[in-house]
This record gives C-alpha cells, structure tokens and sequence, in this order.
C-alpha cells in the first residue's frame, strides 16, 4: 500500500473506533465524571478533611492527578479490549488481516481510539475535579507527554488482553485482578513515603506507580520517584507493549479462527 492508502485505512479504523464509543457516550463517558465525583467527595472532601496535608498540599489536590490518571488508563485500556475483541468474536478483524493493510497501521487505529478516549475522559475528569479544588499546572510539557505515553501504554495493554480473551468474561478478568489493584497500590491515595523500606521498594514493580507520579510532578511539582526514572520506565514498557502486540499480530496467532 502507498502511504496515502495506508493514511486512509488508518483515519478509516480511528473514525470507526471513535465514533463507536461516542455513540454510547452515556456508557463511556458519563460514568467516568459520576465515578470520579464519588471519589472526589468521599476521599476528598469528606476523609481528606480529616487526614490534613500529603506532600505540603490538600489532601485533595493530593489525590486529584491520581484520580484523573486512573480514568486515563482505565478508559484507554477498556476501550481497545472491548473494541478489538469484538472485531475477533465476529470475526470482522480477519478482514482486516488478509488485507493489504500493514498491521502496525491496524494496530495504531485501534490504541489511538483508545487514546482520543482517555484524553477526552482526561478533560471531563479535570473541569469535575474544578468544582471540588483549584489545580495550577507546574509543568504543561509533562503534564501532556505523561498522559499520551500512558494512555498508549494501556491502550497496548487493552489490545494484548483482547488478543488472548476467548469470551466476554476474560476481557474482565484483568481489569479486576491486575489493573484495579495496581491502580490502587500505585500512589493514587497516598505518598510512597509513607510506606516501610521494604514496600516502597516492592512498590516500585509497578508501572502505576512511575505513571500517577510522573503526572502528580507535572500538576503539582512533587513525586516520590525521579522523573527521568519515570519517563524511562514507562517508555520501556511501552515499546516492550508495542512489541509484543506486533508480533501477536503478524504472527496471527488466536486472531484467524
């Protein structure tokens, strides 16, 4: 395929992706602005009055850029899952493969529907979390690098889960026992510092943890690990994402039933 065919098939399957979730924006958009709002009142408001400063702010600025990069990858990631294992179960995704559409054009239309999600979901969350405490950015370049590569990140992870799904109950067992509580170890509700030695270095197996605080250092300034260390640990597991999800697709494994 030329370049401008491999640009149309590509815009074709990022349209189809976006506009499948923006038809039922009330199951994927909505949520996500009520669930937040319950995280802001409850853990916010209401326990965080109690608990005072983390880090020399609120408790509730404290916990707002965790917040929001937990809407990010989940929504990147269930996005691709549900999509692309869709394609596979009715078997539309075989089209795609015996075409002359080269896969990473097939793959990057499916995480970058997942991305145009997670940055939408970004915005929503970000004008709700407005309402609740005032937020100044301390650093717009890692504040919007940090979300891209994150939101790619999962999307990739979405796919991959897709790939070895063999019915609609598998795409959930991940985003239960996996994602949610590396989400909930990963720093969202509290400092590192916090912790012993000993799990605080455990801790840092997690890739949540180099993701909320990377973006907690663009919002706020401060974060528990370098911020190079950060960037680096999650480009690596990116590429290592990417990389994986091509070889699942040019080897075609558990796609061509």
């Amino acid at each position: 395929m030329s370049p401008r065919e491999q640009f149309v098939a590509f815009m074709t399957i990022l349209r189809k992706e976006i506009r499948r979730w923006m038809r039922i924006w009330t199951q994927t958009l909505l949520p996500s602005a009520i669930t937040m709002s319950l995280y802001f009142v409850i853990f916010g408001s209401l326990i965080g009055s109690r608990i005072g400063e983390m880090g020399g702010y609120t408790y509730m600025q404290f916990v707002v850029p965790g917040l929001i990069m937990m809407a990010i990858v989940t929504n990147s990631y269930s996005n691709v899952v549900s999509s692309f294992f869709g394609s596979k179960f009715n078997h539309s995704v075989e089209e795609l493969l015996v075409s002359p559409t080269p896969n990473y054009v097939i793959l990057m239309g499916y995480v970058l529907g997942g991305v145009a999600r997670g940055l939408l979901v970004a915005v929503i969350v970000t004008l709700v979390s407005l309402f609740f405490t005032d937020l100044h950015i301390h650093s717009y370049t890692v504040v919007v690098a940090i979300v891209l590569m994150t939101s790619i990140l999962f999307a990739l992870a979405g796919f991959i889960n897709a790939v070895f799904a063999n019915n609609f109950d598998d795409i959930s067992i991940v985003p239960t026992f996996v994602l949610t509580p590396l989400i909930y170890l990963g720093g969202v509700f509290y400092s590192m510092d916090l912790l012993p030695e000993f799990w605080a270095n455990v801790s840092k197996l997690n890739p949540l943890v180099y993701v909320v605080n990377a973006f907690r250092y663009g919002v706020l300034g401060v974060s528990d690990v370098s911020l190079p260390v950060a960037f680096a640990m999650i480009g690596l597991f990116t590429l290592a994402a990417f990389a994986y999800s091509m070889h699942l697709l040019n080897s075609g494994k558990r796609l061509r039933q």
